[in-house]
């Protein structure tokens, strides 16, 4: 398919999909904060909780709903790309798995983390396989991170693939966490491969 038949499709879905049309209206960066809120809303991820990061978080969407849901909460949101501010929010411009953003990590919140979400995915490059290893091997990156630095009853959200490394990703999170659920939300676009990972309670 030519480039700019593949561009104007990818208009046209924009133009009829309602959770693009609802970002709009209720001012989020992207349509991606609906699948945190269903997310949320299953699995009550945001009650009690004083301590975030956002991992890959720019644009920034999901930073939004959290600072919204969570007000009085410490975030971080991480993201090698510079992006707006948005309020009760810190931006950290970095990788997270870099020995001095872990550092300032640390020093931000100086205890362990209640929530740790991820919204990570590479560029696609159009070989479904290719980028569903490519962002299977971020989220091995993204759930290291989270066993090192969640308390005891923390929980780790990451989108995830389904493809050759999804089952080596699953036993990784049953290794280190106790209760372990896979869900796609809705507002997941049903002919993605993507699929959200929740890992709670550190073994």
């Amino acid at each position: 398919m030519k480039k700019n038949k593949i561009s104007k499709n990818w208009i046209n879905r924009q133009k009829r999909d309602i959770f693009v049309r609802k970002s709009k209206l209720e001012g989020y960066r992207s349509r991606a904060a609906y699948k945190l809120q269903e997310l949320d809303e299953k699995f009550i991820l945001t009650k009690n909780i004083s301590n975030i990061v956002d991992l890959g978080a720019a644009p920034g969407s999901w930073s939004q709903y959290l600072s919204k849901k969570v007000s009085k909460a410490k975030i971080l949101s991480i993201d090698y790309l510079k992006f707006e501010p948005i309020k009760n929010i810190e931006i950290l411009q970095g990788d997270f798995t870099d020995e001095e953003c872990q550092k300032r990590i640390t020093s931000f919140f100086r205890s362990k983390l209640d929530l740790i979400v991820s919204d990570m995915a590479v560029n696609t490059t159009g070989n479904k396989n290719l980028d569903s290893i490519v962002t299977g091997e971020l989220c091995l990156k993204a759930m290291i991170f989270a066993i090192n630095h969640l308390n005891e009853k923390g929980t780790f959200v990451s989108k995830i693939f389904m493809g050759s490394s999804f089952n080596e990703i699953i036993l990784k999170g049953k290794k280190s966490f106790k209760d372990i659920k896979v869900f796609k939300p809705t507002s997941s676009r049903k002919e993605s491969k993507e699929t959200f990972l929740i890992c709670r309670y550190l073994k």
